[in-house]
């Protein structure tokens, strides 16, 4: 079986974020990027499809030579090659082209990707690739396993949990649940080493031309000071007469 698992650049949580040139670009000063957390997931269930089923997985980025390290800590973690395609990812549909390119000339069996990124939260890029390579497609998956080319997954949904059986080639949108957060690993020392051997293979895009272009950022408002009351009566009078929800 040959998967390929889609991975994103993003923004590690903890990072202070800010905006430049009139609040329409990111600013990356003192930004610590690391593998979205719904794509590592998915690297993390193609691990173990690769040690239990003897599965080749390569790992794919749209991205510039910036997002370089990400792709090294995956190979790090176990894959076995990885592909760059050499162009910004600012549009989903964009991303989206450049990756069922890779899927179909690869002829993978599998696509992992995250059911959605942490800086953009799109959460469109799995199914259009889907629907551009002709693969079957199970979004918020928290559990697969496949067996010859049949798969069996299993999908969060509103109110419980639906299970799907369906057949490969086959497009997954994977979250947490797909492993749990104590399968995740971290690249030791021997994976680290070998990362730097294994094939980075850097491709020009298909298809450059963005449907979308970001207008402006505009961060949350802050969050305003906190009231304390000393009464029961004092709480539900603000809540009925200044917040308005009772």
């Amino acid at each position: 079986m040959k998967i390929l698992v889609c991975i994103s650049h993003v923004p590690d949580t903890t990072s202070k974020i800010n905006f430049t040139e009139g609040d329409t670009k990111f600013d990356t000063n003192g930004v610590q990027f690391v593998i979205n957390p719904n794509d590592e997931f998915g690297l993390t269930r193609a691990m173990w499809f690769k040690e239990k089923q003897g599965a080749t997985v390569h790992v794919v980025n749209v991205g510039g030579p910036e997002t370089e390290p990400t792709l090294r800590k995956a190979l790090a973690i176990g894959a076995d090659e990885a592909i760059r395609i050499n162009t910004p990812a600012t549009d989903g549909f964009s991303v989206a082209k450049q990756l069922a390119s890779v899927a179909k000339e690869g002829g993978y069996d599998l696509v992992i990707g995250g059911r959605e990124s942490i800086d953009y939260n799109g959460g469109m890029v799995p199914g259009m690739v889907a629907k551009l390579t002709g693969a079957n497609f199970v979004n918020t998956c928290i559990s697969l396993e496949v067996e010859g080319d049949k798969a069996t997954a299993i999908r969060e949904i509103d109110g419980g949990k639906e299970t799907l059986k369906t057949s490969l080639p086959l497009v997954i949108g994977g979250q947490k649940g797909l492993v749990e957060e104590s399968d995740l690993r971290i690249p030791n020392m021997r994976g680290i080493m070998q990362a730097r051997t294994k094939p980075l293979t850097v491709k020009d895009p298909t298809d450059s031309n963005n449907e979308t272009t970001t207008v402006a950022f505009e961060k949350p408002a802050p969050k305003g000071a906190v009231k304390l009351v000393d009464s029961v009566d004092e709480l539900v009078n603000l809540l009925h007469n200044e917040a308005k929800v009772i």
